[in-house]
């Protein structure tokens, strides 16, 4: 899909990956929706970004992800991508996971998205097609001490992704997911950690760390080339 005059919602925009993509895509000439908890970081991107639009929305409560679809739609009048990056770590061991902190990762990292999509594709459906892109992890093909609540909700999201095209492929709508590795921005800042966490040896199974920006131009890849997966890099391929 050419991303030109697009409608793009971008969530988790204001830092990251998703402030990345936000950029690359209003290069490319997208109308990009703009979705973070943040109004003061979300109003001094649109700034630079031409045809632009904020919406101040926390990912994880689902009157709000449905409140923000509806004045992207509002707004714009179509929804072509949806594309659902915000998502929080967490590092806890299984012994010592704590059950609220789980829901808190599932909300936003899992429910959070699906509810997004469940919003978004009567809209698509209605326009003849769309697509929508899931930011998963490639710790979600791995199996990284510490990272079990983590890792699992972006496998669940993963599936929700590939079972989601398979049901909408008949109404022109495409449903990917994008798996990054480690990236060279505040997750590991953000992320929740429960005490006596060790994180030395957490690159252990990842060779390289990406930049926002070459994660960014592997989601582009996915809407232009309409891959059902796409990794960071290819030794990720089973």
């Amino acid at each position: 899909m050419d991303v030109k005059d697009k409608v793009v919602i971008v969530t988790g925009a204001s830092s990251g990956i998703g402030l990345a993509l936000s950029k690359i895509l209003s290069e490319k000439g997208a109308k990009v929706a703009l979705v973070s908890r943040s109004q003061e970081k979300l109003n001094n991107i649109s700034k630079n970004l031409k045809d632009s639009f904020v919406v101040v929305a926390d990912m994880s409560k689902e009157d709000e992800v449905r409140l923000m679809v509806n004045k992207v739609f509002d707004h714009y009048g179509s929804i072509d991508i949806l594309i659902n990056n915000a998502g929080i770590g967490y590092y806890a061991s299984i012994e010592d996971t704590k059950i609220e902190n789980l829901r808190k990762v599932f909300d936003l990292n899992t429910i959070g998205p699906l509810v997004a999509m469940q919003s978004v594709i009567p809209i698509m459906k209605k326009q003849g097609g769309g697509m929508i892109i899931n930011i998963s992890s490639g710790t979600a093909l791995m199996y990284i001490p510490n990272m079990s609540v983590y890792s699992s909700s972006k496998r669940a999201l993963g599936g929700i992704s590939l079972t989601a095209n398979e049901e909408l492929k008949n109404h022109n709508i495409k449903v990917s997911v994008v798996y990054p590795t480690i990236t060279d921005t505040n997750f590991l800042q953000n992320s929740i950690k429960e005490q006596n966490i060790n994180l030395s040896n957490r690159n252990s199974q990842i060779p390289e760390i990406d930049s926002a920006e070459y994660v960014a131009n592997k989601v582009l890849e996915s809407i232009t080339n309409g891959e059902l997966e796409v990794f960071a890099h290819d030794y990720m391929k089973k």
